[in-house]
């Protein structure tokens, strides 16, 4: 996306906050009434069953919001890292699934919070046969990692007889087979009707890789997809509501929503931003320019410039960040905001933004109410158990 382009973004009522005069700047605002509105519009989406979703917690990363989800019912998750794992069970999630690949101490971590969270039924992912090793002897539940075309990770569902060994050393483990992993986060055209029919290609090859394993003797207890721009190719594929196996879907952007996803979810599906990022104009260096206080270490800037959307303002321009500033075209005869105002910004890409900041400023009905940590905020360092007391 080039810079001159301005990316969608509501209008700024509802997000307005009356008392931020002791609020450092940048702040990560969550606003606690939408993030409940995006689950309820979630849940709405799978037919009120609450069981069928498993969001990835690398955007939400607060366990006051991962408590929160687990009472409004949601109670299966998927992480990346051991740092969002130890939070998702130390919030009480019921199931944790570690998506992505962990190796050495990683898996030994693992391990480690398996055990001193016995009640959450963590899982891990494979690819190969030589993966599954790392997880003998132990509790941990597998998936069997499936390369949607994303090439990242995992396995090609055509290559059935090298799924079929891996399954087999998983059983000879004495392991539990807990079902195969399908992420299609590489689907994203614009065009909805072709992001389906992309889609749909991929999960017949999934389903075909599924009716290969049962040929086999394998019973498949739970397939995973879609992030957030499949979701809609997962709800509208019949093929999942037809099959014998728990069919989940794990968005997890949806909790906070963001401009990207605004863009590629029907507008009917109920989301809206629940997270921005609060900024003030700091300088005008140009008749045409203001810059505030959110470059990229702030506002994310990896899915490109603009980084974000400027709420009340759709005209406002975005232009490319520095570390800590974020410069901003004004148009010609828009009302110029004065120094030490306030903008409300909306990330282009929420989850990395979430990771840029220690602490959240938590809003419910236009007030702040709470600072909360952002307890899954970067990573682990040592494994725990090899460290003295």
């Amino acid at each position: 996306m080039e810079s001159s382009t301005a990316l969608a973004a509501p209008g700024l009522e509802s997000y307005g906050v009356r008392n931020l005069g002791r609020i450092l700047t940048p702040a990560l605002a969550v606003y606690s009434e939408f993030v409940d509105a995006n689950v309820s519009a979630a849940l709405r989406l799978l037919g009120g069953n609450a069981d069928r979703w498993r969001p990835h917690i690398k955007t939400a990363k607060l366990s006051f919001i991962l408590r929160r989800l687990i009472e409004l019912g949601v109670s299966n998750f998927k992480c990346a890292t051991t740092l969002e794992l130890f939070c998702a069970c130390h919030s009480g999630a019921r199931d944790v699934l570690v998506a992505y690949p962990v190796q050495g101490a990683n898996a030994l971590r693992v391990r480690e919070i398996a055990v001193q969270f016995p009640v959450t039924r963590v899982s891990a992912l494979v690819d190969t046969v030589d993966a599954v090793a790392a997880w003998g002897g132990g509790t941990i539940g597998i998936f069997v990692d499936i390369n949607s075309g994303m090439n990242r990770t995992g396995i090609a569902p055509q290559r059935t007889e090298e799924v079929l060994r891996i399954v087999q050393a998983i059983r000879a483990a004495r392991l539990e087979f807990r079902g195969l992993h399908f992420y299609d986060g590489h689907l994203h055209q614009a065009d909805l009707a072709e992001r389906t029919t992309a889609a749909h290609l991929g999960y017949d090859q999934l389903m075909h890789l599924v009716a290969a394993l049962a040929k086999a003797g394998v019973d498949v207890p739970e397939v995973i997809t879609a992030g957030t721009p499949s979701l809609p190719c997962s709800l509208s594929y019949a093929g999942f509501r037809e099959a014998g196996f728990l069919h989940r879907v794990s968005p997890g952007t949806i909790v906070y929503g963001d401009a990207t996803s605004l863009a590629q979810l029907p507008h009917d599906f109920g989301f809206r931003p629940a997270v921005l990022v609060i900024a003030r104009v700091v300088s005008r260096p140009a008749p045409d320019i203001i810059t505030c206080d959110a470059g990229h270490k702030s506002v994310s800037a990896d899915s490109g410039v603009p980084t974000c959307a400027v709420l009340g303002h759709p005209d406002f321009v975005p232009l490319g960040p520095s570390e800590e500033h974020l410069p901003i075209q004004v148009p010609v005869g828009a009302a110029m905001p004065a120094i030490g105002d306030f903008l409300y910004l909306l990330p282009r890409h929420v989850c990395p933004t979430v990771n840029n900041f220690d602490e959240a400023l938590i809003l419910r009905n236009g007030k702040a109410e709470r600072v909360e940590r952002v307890t899954a905020r970067g990573r682990e360092t040592l494994l725990r158990a090899a460290v003295p007391a």
